[in-house]
């Protein structure tokens, strides 16, 4: 299995460079440096607020977001951080449509940058459906370290991989954004 799995798309001389911060074992302390501490959203309720609360911010005008919470069952073998979901149902004459947000469990114990990443790539969604240049420039738009959150997270994924070790696990305070 390559080492490197969630860095595949980045070029050879920056894989390079996380091989050898690896080698050392250099890569919690890299990331532990830069991300001190865990963020304090412990249950479902408040990270509906924060989330909404960055949707209210930049995306008053997207369709709203009825649901948000913590997911145990997303897992990063299946590709995602997190889910944005849409149901609809037909009410009378008319299509209810109705927006969830999953976020995987794994950032219950994460620093706020990458919750607020994961957020964001998802509150993205609500405007903008593919991966593409408009969505990328949204999320740039909501994030403006977006790009290098989402390389951060990638080598956070690569230390879990490597090593199994949750670096902020259990920091969170309990009641602090409730």
């Amino acid at each position: 299995m390559n080492p490197l799995k969630y860095l595949l798309a980045y070029p050879a001389d920056l894989q390079a460079q996380v091989r050898r911060v690896m080698d050392g074992n250099g890569l919690a302390a890299l990331l532990r440096g830069k991300y001190p501490a865990a963020h304090g959203i412990r249950s479902d309720r408040a990270l509906y607020q924060y989330v909404s609360a960055l949707k209210g911010e930049y995306l008053r005008n997207a369709q709203s977001v009825d649901k948000v919470l913590f997911d145990s069952k997303i897992h990063v073998i299946q590709h995602a951080l997190g889910l944005h979901t849409a149901h609809s149902r037909v009410q009378g004459n008319r299509l209810k449509a109705s927006h969830e947000i999953r976020i995987a469990s794994m950032f219950r114990d994460a620093p706020p940058e990458f919750l607020r990443m994961i957020a964001v790539h998802e509150l993205a969604h609500l405007k903008e459906r593919q991966h593409d240049k408009a969505f990328y420039k949204l999320c740039g738009h909501m994030e403006p370290d977006y790009h290098q959150l989402e390389f951060d997270v990638r080598l956070y994924l690569t230390h879990l991989d490597r090593s199994g070790e949750r670096l902020w696990a259990g920091e969170g305070s309990g009641d602090a954004a409730e």
